[in-house]
């Protein structure tokens, strides 16, 4: 579920709890899942481990190329920027059929990272298998589209806004 290298967005020392989002920054579910687990992470961050996990959809032409934009700011220590940054910005790059690399380009610019390692990790083989690794892991899991979220191992069906919410505090009880 969650491996020594998977990005923690939260990790508070006593977390009671572990929250999983496999997710694709081209999926439109996900841009609308944003703020909710922004606004869970502000209630609950001092007390559950909020987890990201990559599942680029393989008709998003830009979810993988995103996903490794994501990956190669995290070498640089700016994974948090980057993940804001494609939710705000997906109407811009999202569902196109022409690949967005200057536009993550252009991010990481503005994020002010070191270009020349930026572009080496956003081509670099192990960026991309590290995406591949998380996609293998939620296929495992039973993912089967993103949003997709586990709360403590358990899979969390979401029918309304509230529920993950409601999972999170059996979860903490």
């Amino acid at each position: 579920m969650v491996r020594p290298d998977s990005h923690r967005l939260d990790d508070p020392p006593d977390a009671t709890a572990t929250f999983v989002e496999f997710l694709d920054f081209e999926c439109e579910g996900c841009r609308a899942a944003y703020p909710i687990v922004e606004q869970l992470r502000t209630e609950y961050g001092d007390r559950v481990e909020f987890v990201l996990r990559y599942f680029p959809l393989p008709g998003h032409v830009n979810a993988e190329r995103a996903a490794r934009a994501v990956e190669a700011a995290a070498r640089q220590g700016r994974l948090e920027a980057m993940y804001r940054m494609m939710y705000e910005t997906q109407s811009q790059w999202g569902e196109r059929r022409t690949p967005a690399d200057a536009v993550f380009r252009g991010f990481a610019e503005e994020l002010g990272l070191d270009m020349a390692r930026f572009d080496s990790d956003y081509a670099d083989p192990e960026t991309a298998a590290r995406v591949r690794r998380d996609v293998e892991d939620g296929v495992a899991l039973g993912v089967q589209g993103t949003p997709t979220f586990f709360i403590d191992g358990q899979q969390i069906p979401v029918y309304r806004t509230e529920d993950l919410r409601e999972a999170l505090e059996r979860a903490l009880d």
